[in-house]
């Protein structure tokens, strides 16, 4: 594995792996990026590795969610996310008052991270079957992020999450 930052720039595709399990790689050409490794099929417990790190998502509460990120083996929260069901998206949080807005379009094909001034950092575009796979672009802003390997994996985490709720709710 390389580390996320030097795929800025390069096609990238999240897709499902594990035929039985949760489990899902980012890949670019031949080379795995990152996976996203999910405890259970019907839980919201996943590990994101990648050549920068581990990284833990865990989404809580049920009428207002948020996901948790932490790292491997830590019980620091690094950021929180908070789900925004009723407008697509949430906010990514850092305890240092940092803010990066997330949105979806309406048919959830489609998932960004922004700045707080609404530049885009993360972009993913949903393709296949029920959304099994999504394309992924790493913006030039955001290359130089130190966030950039875990929210390049919680970005489809948190789509995955969606999409789950959508089953649920169908």
């Amino acid at each position: 594995m390389d580390k996320i930052a030097n795929f800025a720039g390069r096609p990238l595709l999240w897709r499902r792996v594990g035929l039985l399990k949760a489990e899902y790689e980012l890949q670019s050409d031949d080379l795995v990026a990152a996976t996203l490794q999910f405890r259970s099929a019907w839980g919201t417990f996943a590990t994101a590795r990648s050549a920068d790190g581990c990284w833990t998502f865990k989404r809580i509460g049920f009428w207002q969610t948020r996901a948790t990120i932490r790292a491997c083996d830590c019980e620091d929260e690094i950021a929180s996310f908070k789900n925004n069901t009723w407008s697509g998206g949430g906010t990514l949080e850092f305890p240092d008052g940092r803010q990066y807005p997330a949105n979806t379009n309406f048919w959830q094909t489609q998932y960004e991270f922004t700045t707080a001034a609404g530049e885009p950092l993360i972009h993913f575009r949903n393709r296949g079957l029920f959304g099994s796979s999504s394309e992924v672009t790493i913006l030039p802003l955001a290359k130089e992020m130190p966030e950039l390997p875990w929210m390049v994996a919680l970005g489809w985490y948190l789509i995955i999450m969606m999409q789950n709720d959508t089953a649920a709710a169908t």
